[in-house]
C-alpha cells in the first residue's frame, strides 16, 4: 500500500507543474510569430551578406583605396617630379612653400546640377532670415501692445487720482469758504454739488447743469486753478492736509503745488 502510494505522483510538486504544457489563449500564435520574424531577420542577413555590390559601390571601393595609397615611381607625373628634386612629403614650389598635401577630391554623385547645393542652402539662409525677421517683428508689436496697456493703464490710473485730488480739493474749498461766510464760490465747480436737492432749486440746478456742460477744462486744469485758489485765499494744501499761518510759513514748509512734489 506504501509502495503504491510512492509511486503516484505528487500533484503539488514542482515536477509536476513544469512539465504541464502552458495552454493560455493565443500563446500558439505568438510562438508562429517570433519563429517566423527570426526566419526573416536570418534570411535578410543572408540575403546582405550574398548581395553583389553595384557598379556605383564597386566604384567608390576603388575610389578610396586609390586615394589612400600614395603614388609610386610608377606613376609618369610623380616620376617627373622626381627627376626635378621632389621629395615624397616635400612641399610643392620653388622655395617649398606650397602645398604638401594633393587638393581633395569631391566627386559629386547627385543628378542635381552645379551649384544646385549652394542655391539651396541659399534659399534656406533666406527662409532662416525671413523667420527670424517674423519672429522679430510678432516681439516686438508683442511688447507695443504691453506698453500701451501699460500706458493706458498708468492714465487711467492717472486720470482717478486727479478725480480724487480734484474732489478733495472741492471739499476742502466749500469748508474753508463757509467758514469765511462766502455763500457763494468763485466759479461754480469750485463746490461738490450735492446730491439731494429741493424742488426750489430745481431751476437753480439746471442753469448750473448748463454751466457744467460749457465748461472746457480738463480735470488737471480744475485742479491747478482751485489748488491755486486754496493756497492764495487760505493758505491750505490738500496733500499736507494743512491750512498754514501765512505765506512765509506755506513756502518753507509745503513741498509745492503738486502731488509730485509731495511724493
Amino acid at each position: 500500500m506504501k509502495l503504491n502510494m510512492a509511486e503516484e505522483e505528487d500533484y503539488m510538486s514542482d515536477s509536476f507543474i513544469n512539465v504541464q504544457e502552458d495552454i493560455r489563449p493565443g500563446l500558439p500564435m505568438l510562438r508562429q510569430i517570433r519563429e517566423a520574424r527570426r526566419k526573416e531577420e536570418k534570411q535578410q542577413e543572408a540575403n546582405l551578406k550574398n548581395r553583389q555590390k553595384t557598379l556605383k559601390e564597386e566604384e567608390q571601393e576603388r575610389r578610396d583605396i586609390g586615394l589612400k595609397n600614395a603614388l609610386g615611381c610608377e606613376n609618369k607625373g610623380f616620376a617627373l617630379l622626381q627627376k626635378m628634386g621632389y621629395k615624397s612629403g616635400q612641399a610643392l614650389g620653388k622655395s617649398g612653400g606650397g602645398i604638401v598635401e594633393p587638393i581633395p577630391l569631391n566627386i559629386k554623385t547627385g543628378k542635381s546640377g552645379i551649384g544646385h547645393e549652394a542655391s539651396l542652402k541659399r534659399k534656406a539662409e533666406e527662409k532662416l532670415e525671413s523667420y527670424r525677421k517674423k519672429i522679430h517683428m510678432k516681439n516686438q508689436a508683442e511688447e507695443k501692445a504691453a506698453e500701451q496697456f501699460r500706458m493706458r493703464l498708468k492714465n487711467k490710473q492717472d486720470e482717478v487720482k486727479l478725480e480724487g485730488d480734484l474732489r478733495r480739493s472741492q471739499r476742502a474749498c466749500q469748508q474753508l469758504d463757509v467758514q469765511k461766510n462766502i455763500q457763494v464760490p468763485r466759479e461754480a465747480w469750485y463746490w461738490l454739488r450735492l446730491e439731494e436737492e429741493t424742488e426750489e432749486d430745481e431751476e437753480e440746478k439746471e442753469q448750473d447743469e448748463d454751466e457744467y456742460k460749457s465748461e472746457d477744462l480738463s480735470v488737471l486744469e480744475k485742479l491747478q486753478i482751485l489748488t491755486s485758489y486754496l493756497r492764495e485765499e487760505h493758505l491750505y494744501c490738500i496733500w499736507c492736509g494743512t491750512a498754514y499761518e501765512d505765506k512765509e510759513d506755506l513756502s518753507s514748509n509745503c513741498p509745492g503745488p503738486t502731488s509730485a512734489a509731495h511724493d
